[in-house]
């Protein structure tokens, strides 16, 4: 039987193990902590539980189609509800805009801040429906192959109709005038790793998919995705080894026979990485890594995260679900993230508060806050850096629900930079992998299967360009059609 090896039990690796041994293969999957999910892992503390990966269920038709691969439907392992409004965006000066998830409504929404700006958004999104047809269709599909698979009529004619090949900050201004409007476009750009005028029009998809198609929750939790994806693997007779780190392979003539973790070592006929990519790679010989270190010194990388986890042993106000907070600065803020690389004055940042959807995730009369700010990747991480920063979240949480916080925090935790890099081994410490630019995909092509080593593929979030849990489940459905083909042509 054809036996294969996936390292790293997060979404693209358990979607990877999943593909594989639906196509027949004998799968091992080796993942270094004690619990699967990568970095959509939970913990749980003072009877909280936080998530403390993806917290956006965006797109829930693409993922269901995944379930469907496998002749089952998201139903099958939890059920969704859509959050009206489906997110708060904060500005100064403690003005909020709600998101709701009604279309109507939110046309009412955007005619209020701006008149004829409902007639503007309705070309925004029919035009993004277009880029979001062309990918999810087409283009995401034609990965393997880079730039070249962008020479097809159909998707080049497309591209120029609309001029997806420009900023998506350029896009948004030629229709809004309002800088709140501007806005609420933009903020996904604070997680796509670049300037806004270096993110191209097509990733108008992002907006597409949170106005048109709303933002939605898994009832007990997004870890719910993961336990799918467990069950699925299980159920298709996949091993999982877990407290399993890789520490080395095996290499024999070019050909990869066997893994090394701290615990065991392994013989199969085919591997597939789904660890950061960087890292995999320090595990070869230099004669054998597909990209140089000058190259990954001069990559655009995407930003890394700050993040707090917070029990706090009251109500509070003034939030829901999702909770953005943009200041005035906000140029100034993308500035000191992805040109000036360093750690910004006065940021923007997301909160969750998932108590006020799911009464599971706190103890009755209490909230469960993660706080997120996007910042630079590579830059010093120290306890007095993060404490400054939770200061300034927290005062600003106090400043919008009127209450004090401080005082009744029962659980914190902090996690940046340097946990990334302990944890998932993550090249300076990112968190969403390569910034998602055109000249990164371009790349990708050299992305998916090492070129020394015909039988090495690689998975996830650094091997196929795009964040969220859709392009995980995607990157390990595309890599095992990759392995398919190999493997047919070598015994063709």
């Amino acid at each position: 039987m054809k036996k294969a090896i996936v390292t790293g039990a997060g979404l693209s690796g358990l979607s990877a193990s999943a593909y594989l041994a639906k196509k027949g293969f004998e799968v091992d999957l080796f993942e270094k902590h004690e619990i699967p999910g990568g970095k959509a892992r939970i913990f749980s503390a003072e009877g909280f539980t936080f998530n403390m990966g993806p917290s956006w269920y965006w797109f829930p038709e693409i993922i269901e189609k995944f379930y469907n691969d496998f002749g089952l439907s998201s139903v099958d392992f939890y059920s969704l509800k859509k959050l009206d409004p489906g997110y708060r965006i904060y500005f100064d000066n403690d003005l909020f805009i709600d998101i709701p998830a009604d279309k109507d409504a939110l046309n009412d929404v955007f005619e209020t801040v701006e008149k004829n700006s409902s007639r503007k958004l309705d070309k925004f999104l029919k035009n993004a429906s277009q880029a979001y047809n062309l990918i999810t269709n087409r283009l995401i599909y034609k990965a393997e192959t880079g730039i070249s698979g962008w020479f097809d009529w159909d998707i080049l004619a497309v591209l120029l109709k609309f001029k997806l090949h420009g900023s998506l900050a350029h896009y948004a201004r030629s229709l809004f005038k309002d800088e709140r409007l501007i806005r609420i476009i933009e903020f996904p750009l604070a997680f796509l790793g670049a300037f806004p005028d270096k993110i191209g029009s097509i990733y108008n998809i992002v907006n597409y998919g949170c106005l048109k198609f709303g933002t939605w929750y898994p009832q007990g939790g997004m870890y719910k995705i993961v336990d799918a994806w467990v069950k699925i693997i299980n159920d298709l007779g996949v091993s999982i080894h877990y407290s399993n780190e890789v520490e080395d392979f095996e290499v024999i003539n070019k050909i990869v026979t066997g893994i090394f973790t701290n615990k065991k070592s392994l013989h199969a006929d085919y591997f597939v990485s789904a660890a950061e990519y960087h890292h995999t790679e320090q595990l070869l010989s230099r004669e054998f890594r597909n990209f140089t270190e000058k190259y990954w010194r001069n990559s655009v990388i995407s930003p890394s995260a700050l993040l707090f986890f917070i029990g706090i042993n009251t109500k509070v106000k003034n939030l829901i679900h999702h909770n953005v907070f943009i200041n005035s600065d906000f140029e100034i803020y993308m500035e000191d993230t992805h040109v000036n690389w360093k750690w910004p004055e006065a940021p923007s940042f997301y909160v969750t508060c998932i108590s006020k959807t799911d009464a599971s995730s706190a103890p009755e009369g209490m909230e469960n806050l993660v706080a997120l700010i996007p910042v630079a990747s590579g830059l010093e991480d120290s306890g007095k850096i993060r404490d400054h920063y939770f200061s300034y979240i927290i005062q600003n949480l106090e400043k919008i629900t009127g209450q004090i916080i401080m005082d009744k925090i029962v659980y914190k935790r902090s996690y940046a930079q340097t946990n990334f890099i302990s944890d998932y081994n993550a090249f300076q410490g990112n968190a969403f992998s390569f910034a998602n630019t055109f000249s990164h995909y371009s790349k990708l092509n050299k992305l998916l299967r090492n070129k020394y080593l015909t039988n090495l593929y690689y998975t996830g979030h650094t091997s196929l360009q795009g964040f969220g849990i859709p392009m995980a489940l995607l990157s390990g459905k595309l890599v095992t059609g990759k392995v398919e083909a190999d493997y047919n042509k070598l015994h063709s």
